[in-house]
């Protein structure tokens, strides 16, 4: 088999904190990440950030750019276009190095409630510069940080993916013969992992080792070069089927037994943009070693 070039075969942005992605053909990225990239989150009265990790359903929400705001749409609910609220941040919220938003308005407030089953505000960042990342995640206050948890762009691979999923069948075969030799019922059949369970914005195929990406120190695709900031501890919201939202073991089981560290498991990394640019699916991708 001839070795192919890594080439970007996905693109996804998150325009609101944990509803599902929308993939894209063509990225534009600049110092903060991808526009538009979670530019929007649900709070709850007290500023609190509700998260899919608790809501499942927002998963089934999709949030699409539309004139400058975003186009709000779930089943058994009418689409909602949220225009981008125009005056200063004037909600208290409570998000690390966050401390203020801007509510977006008493229908995306009502849309969004009546998704998640209680009452709730969406708001919008002005401004990444405001927030700023984390030192912990390999960037500082001067690095501009959207909503997302710890860094501006998340990159994996799908031989990473192809890696993991080979794992959790292991562990599904394992089972099931544990149930035969026990006389029990077989656990379910199995459906391969997707990738939208670790909400990339950027996939990388092509001839690459699995996990690879763990000792990428720069990535240049397109016009935009990417430096490395932290890999990414994985969380109960990767064990959430994307189209079901039912939750289950995997691949957060298969994770602990093959990628545990430091009390956490690991999959993708995060990078920070020191050249913005656009980037379009297909596009060569060159990759340097830290």
């Amino acid at each position: 088999m001839l070795a192919t070039t890594p080439f970007v075969s996905g693109l996804t942005v998150y325009p609101v904190k944990s509803f599902a992605g929308t993939p894209v053909d063509a990225m534009t990225l600049d110092v903060a990440g991808p526009l538009g990239d979670r530019r929007w989150m649900v709070v709850d009265q007290d500023g609190v950030t509700i998260t899919a990790r608790k809501y499942p359903r927002m998963l089934a929400a999709l949030a699409t750019p539309d004139r400058g705001g975003v186009r709000l749409s779930a089943d058994g609910l009418p689409s909602l276009v949220v225009e981008r609220p125009a005056g200063p941040p004037d909600v208290a919220v409570r998000l690390s190095r966050l401390d203020t938003a801007t509510r977006a308005g008493d229908a995306a407030d009502a849309w969004c409630s009546e998704l998640i089953g209680r009452p709730v505000r969406l708001v919008w960042l002005d401004d990444p510069a405001r927030r700023g990342m984390s030192e912990d995640h390999g960037g500082t206050l001067d690095d501009p940080l959207a909503l997302t948890d710890t860094g501006p762009v998340h990159v994996t691979t799908t031989a990473s993916l192809r890696r993991l999923d080979a794992w959790a069948a292991e562990i599904h075969d394992e089972r099931v013969q544990r149930a035969l030799d026990a006389g029990e019922a077989a656990p379910e059949p199995r459906h391969p992992l997707d990738m939208r369970r670790f909400r990339p914005n950027l996939v990388v195929d092509g001839d690459l080792e699995p996990f690879a990406e763990d000792g990428w120190g720069r990535l240049v695709v397109g016009d935009v070069e990417l430096r490395f900031a932290d890999w990414c501890g994985r969380c109960v919201l990767t064990t959430i089927d994307p189209d079901t939202q039912v939750k289950g073991k995997e691949p957060l089981r298969a994770l602990a037994r093959h990628r545990r560290r430091d009390g956490e498991v690991w999959f993708g990394i995060q990078m920070v943009p020191v050249r913005g640019g656009t980037v379009r699916v297909g596009d060569r991708v060159e990759t340097t070693a830290r």
